[in-house]
């Protein structure tokens, strides 16, 4: 699985992708979690008990790895909360039957303002 260090952001001497430039490039996964939450609130989130990798089932756009490290990016600059202590009351989680570790994730203010300043000036995907 990739490295949420390579996340794209900085230049690497900061404390992370947490928006040191006056520009932020996403990948198309990104943009897609984004505008998911733009859609939903909060979505379901989970993970195994020996480690803290997110796994996001709701979607089968990317691979089970794929969106575990597009949450680790979005999560690590600032754009998502992942938490742990408050799982989604009422959601269906059969998919995550191996994963017995439940929770939700969300936009931050910053998700949410990147959000509406992708909906207001539209999204540049870049094809290289």
């Amino acid at each position: 699985m990739g490295n949420p260090q390579s996340c794209g952001g900085c230049g690497g001497n900061c404390g992370g992708c947490t928006g040191c430039s006056a520009s932020l490039e996403l990948t198309s996964g990104e943009m897609g979690v984004l505008q998911t939450l733009g859609q939903y609130s909060f979505l379901p989130v989970a993970r195994r008990r020996e480690d803290m990798v997110p796994v996001y089932l709701e979607d089968s756009t990317l691979s089970r790895e794929e969106y575990s490290l597009v949450l680790q990016c979005l999560e690590k600059r600032g754009l998502i909360d992942i938490s742990y202590d408050a799982p989604l009351k009422g959601a269906d989680m059969s998919a995550y039957v191996g994963y017995p570790v439940h929770g939700s994730m969300g936009l931050t203010q910053r998700g949410q303002q990147v959000l509406e300043l992708l909906e207001m000036q539209g999204i540049e995907e870049d094809t290289q």
